[in-house]
């Protein structure tokens, strides 16, 4: 994954604030640009920007409001943080309205500064990935069918569209959930077939007694309760691609039918001595091992030699945890616009916890979970966000964001002050200060 933005822009008129700030973030790992004049800061800030803006508010030229009405309309996204004195409080409240990312009273502790930056810089990093993401998504191509930045979906991209472009039957490998219809579905749209149509067929939904009635069709009359005719899915694929899900499930009498046709390629319906053409690419789909399957016997081998000229593997969401943010965004962010909702916003918090998932549904599981966050039903980590009727001064409320975080990391850590330090990314005194101030004690956590 892309490493956290390390940038900070800081401006300031005062030159001893200025050194002082430069090796409080210097010694924090920070890349630190000071600036005595904000023109300077302003011309390095675009939507590219891989790092955050902290100013002074009141400046000789131009003030702090000014600065942030400026940085803003370069990038709406971009955390800004005001260094305000206690007299500038309410200034500093009208800016957090207008779009400041926080405001850090003087005078201040540095590991206070750091914190906050801390945090800002997760909130760039996430905007940035998924600025980054969604260029992929909405480019044209299977870029926005089979969406992912990881190796393995670029692998997968690839060698898609290359089989594709090739008239040979492909079998698809993948773990339930995975996507194994949608690769299927891109092989034909990409392919010389792609005018014509696609059909899908369940062969595990197909009861036994009914596979040769589903797959070839049958004449009027052909057996009781045939009134008319009816064309089966491999003649309506005709000139298209077929695509059997979970073939596994096929009983062996239906598998050596298949096998004629594909070898043919013509079948009669049921009740018929007339062949038609059937013309088809066939795409097959299994959670099993089909070359393992035929060895044992379970499986025809003949009719998995003729089916699996080539073979693709979906990799699982563990495998390319790096596309989990990108799709669980895509896939909420459609929810809710189909229902009329405004999108919720995904904080780091969530991202981790999205990332530490396991995921044994894999994709049909991440987007159950975005759809669930569309319309608040979930129940993974989310920021807590202060209702519309909140009379408490912001700082108050400010307080109580706070404590409940530190409450959730030290529930996770199990009480774990060094696990809690790493969760928050907070020094151990800046920890035990916040913890003793809101009265939270490890022991209550410990398990």
């Amino acid at each position: 994954m892309a490493p956290l933005p390390n940038q900070v822009l800081f401006i300031d008129d005062d030159e001893t604030v200025r050194e002082a700030l430069h090796q409080w973030l210097t010694l924090a790992d920070y890349d630190v640009t000071t600036f005595e004049d904000p023109d300077g800061a302003l011309a390095r800030i675009d939507e590219r920007f891989p790092g955050i803006l902290v100013t002074d508010v009141r400046m000789p030229r131009i003030g702090g409001l000014e600065v942030l009405e400026q940085a803003l309309r370069r990038d709406p996204d971009l955390p800004i943080l005001l260094v305000t004195g206690h007299g500038d409080v309410a200034m500093a409240v009208e800016a957090m309205q207008r779009g400041a990312y926080d405001f850090i009273e003087k005078p201040f502790e540095p590991e206070r500064l750091v914190g906050a930056i801390g945090r800002a810089r997760e909130k760039r990093h996430l905007t940035l990935r998924l600025r980054r993401l969604h260029a992929v998504a909405d480019a044209p191509g299977i870029e926005s069918r089979l969406v992912g930045t990881s190796r393995a979906m670029e692998t997968l991209r690839r060698e898609v569209l290359d089989l594709a472009a090739t008239p040979v039957n492909v079998v698809v490998n993948g773990e339930t959930g995975s996507g194994k219809e949608l690769v299927a579905q891109c092989l034909h749209a990409f392919s010389g077939r792609r005018d014509a149509r696609f059909v899908a067929v369940n062969c595990g939904a197909i009861p036994d007694t009914m596979v040769e009635s589903e797959l070839f069709g049958y004449e009027a009359g052909a057996f009781t309760g045939a009134v008319k005719r009816r064309v089966g899915k491999l003649e309506y694929a005709h000139r298209g691609t077929l695509f059997l899900d979970e073939i596994e499930a096929m009983p062996l009498s239906g598998q050596v039918k298949i096998l004629r046709v594909l070898q043919e390629r013509s079948l009669e319906r049921l009740g018929s001595n007339q062949s038609v053409p059937a013309d088809l690419r066939t795409v097959c789909a299994s959670k099993v091992d089909l070359r393992g399957e035929a060895a044992s016997g379970r499986f025809r081998a003949d009719l998995y030699y003729r089916l699996g000229v080539a073979e693709l593997r979906i990799p699982p969401l563990r495998e390319r945890r790096e596309d989990i943010p990108l799709l669980f965004e895509h896939f909420a962010s459609r929810a809710a616009q189909s229902h009329g909702r405004a999108m919720r916003p995904l904080c780091a918090r969530l991202v981790q916890e999205l990332v530490d998932h396991a995921w044994p549904g894999n994709v049909r599981e991440l987007r159950n979970a975005a759809e669930r966050h569309a319309f608040g039903l979930d129940r993974l980590a989310a920021a807590p966000e202060p209702e519309a009727d909140d009379a408490r001064p912001l700082a108050a409320r400010v307080e109580a964001f706070e404590r409940d975080l530190i409450r959730q990391a030290l529930q996770k850590a199990r009480g774990s002050i060094a696990e809690a330090m790493r969760l928050l990314d907070l020094p151990r005194r800046t920890l035990n200060e916040k913890m003793q101030r809101y009265g939270l004690n490890r022991s209550d956590f410990a398990q």
